[in-house]
């Protein structure tokens, strides 16, 4: 196997606790190329009033970043967003609650069908805009790069590999000096969102390593538990030897291992997570405007990072009136705009989306309309 030339970029992350109330304060309009002035999000006209979302926590410092670069856009435009987590967000966008959901799973059947009799027309979009690269994070004296193939990951978190000298880790790491040291995996004590993503990858990806199924919760008895993200990166870095798994923005100083996809091992960066995204099929049995994917965790494509957390917008295609609609269609185009996901990644250390996800994702912003 070779080393991708995919780079790191680690940005820290800006939390945000508590109920998001973000008040747009500021106008700022660009030229386009036909000389006319139109805002960043495409639209021409200033719009006011208020805007309503629930959901993901996940999405809480993004869109603090997505609320305040659009506040240069649409200074009369109030968005208030309640990060109430993904299933109370999808369960008050059903039930008419809000305008919009954040989501880090698609509408399962059942919810796509009360998303359709709530939006007016029947058709509802499903937009993946938050895209965050999963690192596997490290602590192992003398050790800069680490290579790990994913039923190597798989063994480790699994217990079943204990030694940083194991035949199978030095199979990756050829010409590396491995410690003859006691392996620490440390994994989240409390259910979350990154466990079920980085289960979802080993049991796709590291066939009968993993004996498991995806879940939020950590399925393994033993090793070391920590609260939360930041728990996480606690404890790996307050031991010797020890591995967990944790967003790629909350690294910070932790070795970030090196993940084995097809001929290669990569990096996880913003552009490697975008890419197993635009490669990864939709859903099928959704409507023309539903983006909703299926993860290609298995993925053996050059340059894609496949330990991936994505998070949804999901909203109505045809709302029942034109002032939400108009507000609707503005703030999302406004998140998937290159400004957007930049304002995104500053704060919220994310992937901006690829050129192909924001094309696909216009065709929905574009239809967007009152009944």
């Amino acid at each position: 196997m070779k080393l991708s030339t995919t780079s790191r970029a680690v940005v820290l992350s800006a939390a945000l606790a508590g109920t998001l109330t973000l008040t747009a304060c500021g106008a700022a309009n660009e030229e386009t190329a036909g000389g006319g002035s139109t805002s960043t999000t495409g639209s021409s006209t200033e719009l006011s009033g208020a805007l309503d979302g629930a959901g993901a926590s996940s999405q809480q410092a993004a869109m603090q970043g997505w609320t305040a670069g659009y506040s240069g856009v649409q200074p009369g435009v109030t968005v208030n967003y309640d990060p109430v987590g993904s299933g109370g967000g999808r369960e008050q966008f059903t039930s008419g609650g809000v305008d919009f959901a954040g989501s880090d799973a698609a509408l399962d059947e059942e919810e796509l069908t009360a998303a359709q009799e709530r939006c007016a027309g029947g058709e509802v979009f499903e937009l993946p805009n938050y895209i965050s690269p999963i690192a596997v994070v490290y602590n192992l004296e003398g050790v800069d790069e680490l290579n790990l193939s994913p039923e190597v990951v798989a063994g480790i978190f699994n217990q079943q590999i204990a030694n940083w000298n194991d035949p199978a880790i030095a199979a990756d790491n050829p010409g590396v000096t491995l410690p003859d040291l006691q392996i620490t995996p440390v994994n989240r004590s409390d259910e979350s969102g990154t466990t079920e993503n980085f289960t979802e990858y080993l049991a796709a990806a590291a066939a009968g390593a993993w004996p498991h199924e995806a879940d939020g919760n950590w399925p393994v008895a033993g090793g070391e538990a920590a609260q939360g993200t930041s728990g996480v990166v606690s404890a790996v870095s307050g031991g010797n030897g020890t591995i967990g798994y944790a967003d790629l923005s909350q690294a910070g100083e932790l070795g970030v291992a090196n993940i084995g996809v097809g001929e290669e091992f990569v990096t996880p960066s913003p552009e490697a997570a975008a890419a197993v995204v635009e490669n990864s099929e939709r859903l099928e049995g959704r409507g023309q405007y539903d983006f909703a994917i299926e993860l290609a965790r298995d993925t053996a494509e050059s340059g894609s990072y496949p330990i991936v957390l994505v998070s949804y917008h999901i909203g109505c295609i045809q709302y029942d009136d034109q002032e939400t609609a108009d507000l609707v269609k503005d703030f999302i185009g406004y998140v998937i705009s290159e400004d957007g996901q930049q304002a995104a990644a500053e704060a919220a250390g994310s992937a901006p989306i690829s050129d192909a996800l924001r094309e696909q994702a216009q065709t929905a912003v574009d239809a967007v309309t009152a009944g």
